[in-house]
């Protein structure tokens, strides 16, 4: 590592995007990618739709319960 940097240069900002949505990466066990890969195989549809499926599900559960 240097003992200095040059940041003269810099542009301060330049890849901030207040308006980005980031896609974080879920990591399941394997029973749960087994069963969410078994129901996107029945259904022909990604991972992702399944997944997203059942979230919906749960928080429709969660709200009523409200």
């Amino acid at each position: 590592m240097r003992e200095e940097y040059d940041f003269s240069k810099g542009e301060r900002g330049k890849f901030y995007h207040p308006d980005m949505k980031l896609n974080i990466p879920i990591y399941l066990d394997e029973e749960a990618s087994a069963f969410v890969e078994k129901i996107a195989s029945k259904k022909g549809i990604d991972r992702s739709s399944v997944v997203n499926e059942l979230l919906r599900g749960n928080i429709k559960i969660a709200e009523a319960m409200e």
